[in-house]
């Protein structure tokens, strides 16, 4: 038979009253049926001063929290991932474009280039032409002897002034052409103000007998100079009364033209009635048949061969030279 609640439990403890000090029996089986209670002082009843326990902290200060800063870690680098992988991207893109551009980028580099050289072009011939900083301002003239310098630079005063593109060389010839003695000259301009003149003057060949006066001329028949007296330098040439711009003189200085110096200057005179009868008179006294001047550089040198030979086997004797045929030289006493 079930009994009713609370008859087998056991009552609560006392609950003792401040001051008072509970006792029980210290033997063990005893039941605790009388208690007895009584009052001490206060003071009597304090336990021993222990040292105060240290405050319990928050577990959160003394744990270190990482995941947000790993967090803010792999943020970074994802940023930083991001950015690379765009400028890689850029790079290829321009790459592409570089790649696919590259023949119309040549071809603006290459119309850029030639505007540029035309530019360039333009401003140095404008500068050259029309500009008043490279003006001819000197005239230097050059290999004079004969012709009178200061007359050729009164004659090329009007060229002064004038830029160095602009000089009429057209009008320089023609008034160069005014000294006979002049053969040929050659022009040169020195930026910024200078052009040089180097002549070329005529140079005496031969003298002809001309009245009573010798004139002295050069290989085309020009007189340079004239003289009462016959000039000891040059050979006398006498042409049978032809004119000195006719075949007769024109063969006479062809053949002189065509002997070695060391020959030339044994030439005491010439004469021909044809341009196929040229003789020549040496200073030794003997005779040098020419003929035409056709080979006349093989006639000179078979000539000094047979020079060479006669004076080595018999210098004193008096002969006469025939080299117009020129592969059979002729040796004659006189």
């Amino acid at each position: 038979m079930k009994r009713p609640e609370g008859f087998d439990r056991t009552p609560p403890p006392p609950v003792a009253e401040p001051g008072e000090v509970e006792t029980e029996s210290a033997e063990p089986g005893e039941a605790r049926s009388s208690r007895s209670k009584s009052k001490q002082p206060r003071a009597s009843r304090v336990p021993p001063s222990r040292p105060a326990a240290p405050t319990p902290q928050p577990a959160f200060l003394d744990v270190p929290d990482t995941s947000a800063d790993e967090a803010r870690e792999r943020a970074r680098e994802t940023r930083r991932a991001a950015r690379r992988a765009a400028a890689e991207r850029r790079a290829v893109e321009r790459t592409e474009v570089r790649r696919f551009t590259r023949r119309t980028r040549h071809r603006r580099a290459g119309w850029i280039t030639a505007g540029a050289i035309v530019v360039v072009l333009v401003g140095g011939v404008t500068l050259g032409v029309f500009s008043p900083l490279l003006s001819l301002q000197t005239i230097s003239v050059q290999g004079t002897s004969r012709v009178d310098r200061g007359a050729v630079l009164t004659s090329l005063k009007g060229q002064v002034g004038k830029p160095l593109a602009l000089i009429d060389f057209g009008a320089v010839k023609s008034d160069l052409s005014n000294f006979p003695l002049i053969e040929s000259y050659v022009t040169e301009t020195k930026p910024p103000h200078t052009l040089v003149i180097r002549i070329t003057e005529r140079q005496p060949i031969a003298s002809v007998l001309v009245g009573k006066t010798y004139e002295l001329v050069d290989p085309a028949g020009v007189i340079i100079t004239t003289s009462t007296t016959q000039p000891a330098d040059v050979p006398l040439v006498d042409v049978k009364g032809a004119t000195l711009d006719g075949n007769v003189y024109r063969a006479a200085a062809e053949v002189l033209l065509s002997l070695p110096t060391s020959l030339r200057t044994t030439v005491k005179g010439v004469s021909a009635s044809t341009a196929d009868d040229v003789t020549l008179m040496l200073s030794t006294g003997e005779e040098v048949v020419w003929g035409s001047a056709e080979a006349s550089t093989q006639k000179a040198e078979l000539l000094t061969g047979l020079i060479k030979s006669h004076k080595a086997t018999n210098p004193t004797q008096s002969v006469e030279y025939d080299v117009s045929a020129p592969d059979n030289g002729i040796i004659r006493t006189k």
